[in-house]
């Protein structure tokens, strides 16, 4: 049994980055090769940790192969080796802020910063103005990017959106007007969930959150069904819903969603069991809980972190025991680190299938794996033969064509490919299903906003 929400101590936030992490007592522990690939990698990849992270879930016993450890401090290896070295003699021989950052710069516009077509494609428009605060990809979901809440509590090293951390402001989301997120909704009757994302919403003051989600239950938007907060802020400062100045008038907010009819879903990022070990957590999640929200649970599998069957089987089962609702197993995004995180799509299943046979049936509401790729979200169903070929089989959990969902396709086998685009169609066929009307979609986007560009 743990403890009750009056027993836990406050804690305040203290917040490390490039700039004063060697103040944390626990780095004194690391040999000086270790500090240095910290700051190396740390001039590209965005760098932040708290003391909640460092005091309560990192192993230092375990350093460097604890996977917090690895999932919130820049590794050497998240850098391709001609890029590691190119930082480093820049570093070593005492080059400007400005060199630097240049430097880290090219680099980031190597590494895919912003993958399957999110500002391409996925940018929605009202009234001509195109709404960069916001993403509509896929037919009831619009995500909603809060100017205030573009940083977390702390960095995951592996994280898709590390452009948004870094400077980066021609790929940053984010949007203050809520007035235009209401008028959207309204005019896209289709839609029915909006996620609000970032970042993570929850760094947010409540006020500040509360003038968003007040414009939505005031807006009068019928079709709304679902608010849904994409957070990791129960894994890295549970504090938030229980000893922040605000944290009572957050649990209020959430407590009016669900009053209201609004069906409120947390989207809760987990990435190792550890994570749901503490009692602020624990205690965390009940207090939640008592609003009325739903916690769903996702993570992307990840080498060095979670690639483990066993890892997953205690992760589901942990989350279930506390009320959450096991979601969604990804597959790292081709962005960022991906090469250093990157499992192969066979064994991303092998993975997923030896923990869901490990599970009982209230842990096997978790789809997976899924790449959120270009055309939609691809499922891998598994590996099997037809007729006397081996093949990946497929199908689309959402696509930027709603027709495409639960639509099963297949690619031939192969055990080294990581993402979609590295598989190729089965039984000779030269496309998979979708690639022609998916071009097509792209063709005509491109051809309206160029007339419009005329005008």
């Amino acid at each position: 049994m743990f403890k009750g929400k009056d027993e836990i101590i406050a804690s305040e936030f203290r917040s490390y980055s490039l700039h004063n992490f060697k103040t944390i007592p626990q780095i004194q522990k690391l040999n000086p090769e270790l500090i240095k690939n910290i700051e190396v990698v740390g001039n590209v990849l965005p760098f932040k940790v708290n003391n909640y992270v460092i005091d309560e879930l990192i192993d230092w016993n375990n350093i460097p192969e604890d996977p917090i450890y690895v999932l919130t401090f820049p590794q050497k290896e998240m850098l391709l080796p001609h890029h590691y070295k190119l930082i480093e003699d820049l570093l070593d021989k005492g080059a400007s802020r400005e060199e630097i950052k240049n430097a880290a710069n090219e680099i980031r516009h190597q590494l895919n910063p912003h993958p399957a077509g999110q500002l391409e494609h996925n940018v929605p428009k009202l009234d001509d103005q195109r709404l960069k605060g916001m993403q509509h990809k896929y037919r009831e979901t619009v995500l909603f990017f809060p100017s205030q809440g573009q940083t977390c509590h702390a960095y995951c090293t592996f994280c898709f959106r590390w452009p948004q951390f870094v400077g980066m402001n021609e790929f940053k989301f984010a949007m203050k007007e809520s007035e235009l997120l209401v008028k959207y909704l309204k005019e896209n009757p289709e839609a029915t969930d909006v996620l609000f994302t970032g970042g993570d919403p929850l760094v947010m003051k409540t006020k500040l959150l509360s003038a968003y989600i007040d414009a939505l239950l005031s807006g009068d938007i019928p079709n709304l069904k679902t608010i849904r907060i994409g957070t990791k802020a129960l894994a890295y400062w549970p504090y938030r819903f229980l000893t922040d100045n605000d944290a009572k008038e957050l649990l209020d907010l959430f407590k009016k969603v669900s009053d209201s009819g609004i069906h409120l879903a947390i989207m809760a990022h987990f990435n190792h069991p550890k994570e749901l070990d503490t009692e602020a957590v624990k205690i965390a999640t009940a207090e939640l809980r008592k609003t009325g929200a739903q916690i769903r649970t996702q993570s992307p599998v990840l080498k060095h972190i979670n690639d483990s069957p066993d890892v997953w089987a205690e992760m589901w089962r942990k989350q279930v025991d506390l009320g959450m609702i096991p979601y969604y197993m990804f597959v790292a995004r081709d962005t960022g680190a991906q090469d250093y995180f990157a499992v192969p799509l066979v064994r991303a299943w092998e993975i997923f299938r030896g923990a869901y046979q490990k599970v009982s049936g209230v842990c096997r509401t978790v789809r997976g794996p899924s790449m959120s790729c270009t055309p939609g979200k691809v499922q891998i169903l598994g590996v099997g033969e037809i007729g006397e070929q081996k093949v990946l089989t497929m199908r689309m959990i959402q696509g930027r064509n709603p027709d495409w969902a639960a639509r099963p396709f297949f690619a031939e086998y192969d055990e080294k490919a990581i993402w979609l685009d590295e598989l190729k169609p089965a039984f000779g066929q030269e496309k998979f299903f979708f690639e022609d009307e998916l071009a097509q979609i792209f063709r005509e986007s491109i051809s309206t906003e160029e007339s419009e560009n005329l005008e």
